[in-house]
């Protein structure tokens, strides 16, 4: 409610001007000057009211801000915005220093000054100085939650950068991963059990780390958040549980394990001993851990198991052989990455391989769009294409005849000379209709013949194939008569 008033010093002089006190659109209690006329400083507070009442209904453009805050002042409003919505640290610092790097190139002293042109020019810039698509989208995404945040707070009248659009990252990638194949996993996790202490992390619990993440699709700051209470392996079936402070998406995940997992999980844990609240794998600080290298650890390991494989080789040529293929390598002939975030990648392909449908996946993996599920987690490898093909080869020997055997037939063929020839039909089609004693009551025809004959004819015309539901009406048009035709007289009208 506005307010009209005057200072305490001011209240016995006619001449003093008269203060207003509203509320503007952001709710926020502001003082203006008024008139020395009370009346007309108490239509003024009325206009105020009703300005900032159309602004809240969207009625009326906000105006524009005309503070004396600094772009450095805002982004830490921003910030504090970041954390009473509870996003994490490492994403608030990630986002606040994208937005910061190219507010500091464009020299934006004030979000007044932002544009989407230079955003767009700064971005490309950034491009060309060696940052990959797929990150340039990432600052692209950090920008336009910074503007969206200041339409909504009325900072700005609108987003000056809605209109600009993420590049395709597909054409750019620096980090694919791939998904390992079981006899890779199988190799690596048995290197890892008598390897040496890796980034503090012990051998077997690196083994157990990788088992974890390639059966339940567990990212690294959920695997590192695990504890004993996380495990019901009594259950039937055993689950583990990540907390929804350490889940992506910030829900409380339960995913099964499959029997022989929770035995493993079962004796790993009676070897650890730890108290029950205490995390078993601290290779995160989010979850009260270090900040481990996991992608050093997979290197490591994978090096060691591909070493021990290659040993494996009985002469020089297979020795030869196995040097030159991508089997265990950290980086293959394609630059997909075998890190540990390879091993949800594993996880989900090994899915699809199993036949699992595309929903149940799509819920296994946690994922809101299938289409990530199926895109970019799902991998197909050279060989699972090549016995596709070869399944579909059995389509042509079930049926007896090869693909262009069926070429040509009754109709124009290519000899050998590669002139076109003709080929004379089998039999010629009868034009006969098909007698009335030779349907049934329902109208379907009684013929099971495989091709044309003098007495059954095969059509598509419903008028023969069901006269009683689809009788031959003469029009006037017709030239010829029923019995020119042939026609029945059980047909004709």
């Amino acid at each position: 409610m506005a307010t009209v008033y005057k200072r305490t010093p001011d209240k016995a002089d006619r001449r003093s001007c008269w203060y207003i006190g509203y509320c503007d659109h952001l709710g926020k209690r502001r003082t203006v000057r008024g008139f020395t006329d009370k009346s007309a400083s108490e239509r003024r507070a009325s206009e105020l009211e009703e300005e900032a009442r159309q602004i809240r209904a969207g009625l009326k453009p906000v105006p524009v801000s005309t503070t004396k805050e600094t772009m450095a002042d805002t982004l830490q409003v921003f910030r504090g915005h970041l954390v009473n919505r509870d996003v994490g640290p490492k994403q608030i610092s990630e986002l606040v220093a994208r937005v910061t790097r190219v507010a500091e190139a464009c020299d934006w002293s004030t979000v007044q000054l932002i544009a989407a042109d230079e955003a767009e020019s700064q971005l490309g810039l950034l491009r060309c100085e060696g940052m990959s698509k797929q990150t340039s989208n990432h600052y692209l995404k950090a920008l336009k939650q910074f503007t969206r945040w200041l339409g909504k707070t009325r900072r700005l009248k609108d987003d000056p950068l809605k209109e600009l659009k993420s590049l395709n990252a597909d054409t750019d990638r620096r980090h694919s991963r791939r998904a390992l194949s079981p006899d890779e996993l199988t190799r690596l996790v048995a290197a890892a059990e008598v390897g040496k202490v890796v980034e503090s992390v012990a051998g077997p619990d690196r083994a157990m780390m990788y088992l974890i993440a390639a059966w339940t699709g567990f990212r690294k700051c959920e695997i590192g958040s695990l504890t004993h209470q996380s495990f019901e392996l009594a259950a039937d079936p055993p689950t583990v549980t990540v907390e929804a402070l350490y889940s992506k998406r910030r829900r409380r995940d339960t995913q099964v394990l499959h029997p022989e997992l929770g035995r493993r999980i079962a004796a790993w844990l009676e070897v650890k001993n730890k108290e029950p609240a205490v995390v078993l794998l601290p290779i995160t600080a989010r979850a009260g851990g270090y900040e481990r290298k996991t992608a050093k650890m997979m290197r490591v390991d994978l090096a060691a198991a591909r070493a021990a494989w290659i040993m494996e080789a009985q002469d020089d040529a297979t020795r030869l052989e196995c040097e030159r293929s991508d089997f265990l390598k950290y980086q293959d002939r394609q630059n997909r990455f075998a890190d540990l975030h390879a091993n949800r990648h594993t996880f989900i392909t090994n899915l699809g391989r199993a036949g699992v449908s595309p929903k149940t996946a799509q819920t296994l993996a946690r994922h809101s769009d299938l289409r990530l599920t199926m895109n970019v987690y799902s991998h197909t490898e050279l060989t699972e294409k090549q016995q596709a093909i070869h399944q579909m080869g059995k389509l042509w020997e079930c049926s007896g005849s090869a693909p262009e055997a069926q070429i040509g037939k009754n109709g124009p063929v290519v000899s050998q000379s590669g002139r076109s020839e003709s080929r004379e039909p089998e039999s010629e089609p009868s034009a006969e209709p098909v007698m009335p004693s030779e349907v049934d009551a329902a109208g379907q025809q009684l013929s099971s013949k495989e091709r044309n004959t003098p007495r059954w004819a095969r059509t598509s015309n419903l008028r023969f194939r069901r006269p009683m539901l689809y009788p031959i009406e003469l029009g006037v048009r017709m030239e010829f008569s029923a019995t020119e035709l042939k026609i029945p007289t059980s047909f004709q009208r």
